[in-house]
């Protein structure tokens, strides 16, 4: 019998949640390593009332990796729609009082897991509740995930790195499931606030070097107003290697460029615009290009194809497995 690779994703955000759904649909041991910096809207409310790390993403990873996905979307995704909870998410509720129950958000994730029967593990990167920095390159610190992403892009500002001002210590699952990894998979989503904020915890950041597994980044196919506009495709990758202190192996970008002009406007109204593919620049890589992409129903916003995307990795990892 062939052994499934161990497949380690690190992320956050609808761009983690939609890159597992395309990947839960082949035979690997997948892990899902996910940030816990929000501070926003319900989860920001959450984390500050019951000083617990944030929950929302990992929700969405949840729903993303069960296998009756549209029930788990159902309730999880569920909103008060007024009361002392008007606006809470049920799955946020869930996570909260399984942290209370269990005593960290490894073991409520954990638990609700299993009672899901997920596809593959969900893992908080750190079971305190972080605040993330980021130093721009004026050397102006801003404070906070959700004030990050709102100053860059209202104050046309560019970031440097991002941080955490006090000590982050990771989870030991998030730890070992890098350590068992045959690949570990960087993306889809925001470069600065879903990415890189995992890869500057000590702990992941020293398993993440020591690892021999192969290094995947899947590229942004359009760029983020404010945190990444005018990024080219290698400017993405030089920013992960940066935080990471370390090398990347193959990188994974969208060849359509073919955007709808609707769309386009869109972007360009927003200050953002196609990610543009540098070749010149990544020659030290192993480059796959496919056209990944689809436009979403209703925003008309550019999304990846989690179908499309799944194929595309999983025939890569066959081919590195023989």
């Amino acid at each position: 019998m062939i052994k499934k690779p161990n497949v380690v994703v690190i992320g956050g955000g609808t761009g983690l949640s939609n890159l597992l759904r395309g990947l839960k649909h082949f035979p690997v041991n997948l892990s899902a390593i996910v940030t816990v910096a929000d501070d926003g809207g319900s989860t920001g409310k959450l984390r500050k009332d019951y000083d617990i790390p944030a929950p929302g993403d990992l929700r969405n990873v949840m729903v993303s990796l069960s296998k009756k996905e549209s029930l788990i979307e159902e309730m999880f995704q569920y909103r008060f729609k007024d009361g002392e909870l008007k606006d809470q998410c049920l799955g946020n509720i869930m996570l909260a009082g399984m942290v209370d129950i269990t005593g960290s958000m490894t073991q409520a994730t954990k638990a609700l897991s299993d009672m899901l029967d997920l596809y593959g593990e969900v893992i908080p990167v750190s079971n305190q509740p972080l605040e993330l920095c980021a130093k721009l390159t004026n050397g102006k610190i801003i404070k906070g995930e959700s004030n990050i992403a709102k100053y860059v892009h209202e104050n046309d500002a560019k970031i440097d790195r991002v941080f955490y001002e006090d000590d982050a210590s990771a989870t030991r699952r998030a730890m070992k499931a890098i350590k068992n990894a045959d690949f570990i998979i960087f993306g889809i989503g925001s470069l600065y606030t879903s990415i890189a904020p995992n890869l500057v915890i000590d702990g992941i950041k020293k398993e993440l070097l020591y690892s021999k597994a192969e290094k995947i980044y899947i590229c942004n196919a359009m760029q983020q107003p404010g945190e990444t506009t005018g990024y080219t495709v290698y400017d993405h990758v030089r920013v992960v290697e940066k935080h990471l202190e370390g090398n990347l192996n193959t990188i994974i970008v969208n060849s359509n460029m073919k955007i709808p002009k609707e769309t386009l406007k869109m972007y360009h109204d927003d200050g953002a615009d196609i990610v543009e593919i540098d070749y010149d620049n990544l020659t030290e890589y192993t480059l796959i290009e496919k056209d990944l992409i689809k436009i979403d129903d209703d925003t008309k916003w550019v999304r990846h194809n989690f179908l499309k995307l799944g194929v595309e990795i999983y025939s890569h990892i066959l081919e590195k497995s023989q």
